[in-house]
């Protein structure tokens, strides 16, 4: 089963973290072998292309919006198989972005234009992850005691 979009379950429970502070978003993406346009014909190339060809096309267009919503790509870059974890799995591509707020996010992935060139991202991705992290409480240094 793939995971290409929230579903209303996980939209409200990530709303009910209550989350006003920066938030990084952990992306982990699957590619498709060749791009499927089926959901958005209009959309689609003059000849197939590959899932990491429609998301460059997705990312080229988003890039404006996101920098627009205060938003900000942290790192981006290739995945492969697990060091830790299931042998034979694993992803193509991770990225870590950064929004101001779940709220400046979700303004963000409201905004029509960028559900439209959300398309591109649906016809790349064979599969996806997105975690929402936010920084840990700092952890108190260690009391030494002395004698």
């Amino acid at each position: 089963m793939s995971h290409l979009a929230p579903t209303d379950t996980t939209a409200a429970a990530l709303i009910a973290r209550g989350m006003d502070s920066p938030v990084v978003m952990l992306n982990l993406l699957r590619f498709r072998a060749v791009a499927d346009y089926a959901h958005a014909p209009d959309l689609a190339p003059g000849q197939p292309i590959s899932g990491e060809a429609a998301y460059d096309l997705y990312r080229q267009g988003i890039a404006p919006l996101l920098a627009a919503s205060g938003g900000a790509v942290l790192f981006e870059g290739a995945g492969g198989a697990w060091f830790i974890g299931p042998e034979g799995a694993g992803w193509d591509h991770a990225l870590l972005v950064r929004q101001a707020s779940v709220a400046a996010f979700l303004a963000f992935a409201r905004n029509p234009q960028a559900q439209r060139l959300g398309q591109h991202r649906t016809a790349a991705l064979a599969d996806s992850r997105i975690l929402p992290l936010t920084p840990a409480p700092r952890i108190p240094e260690p009391v030494l005691l002395t004698s």
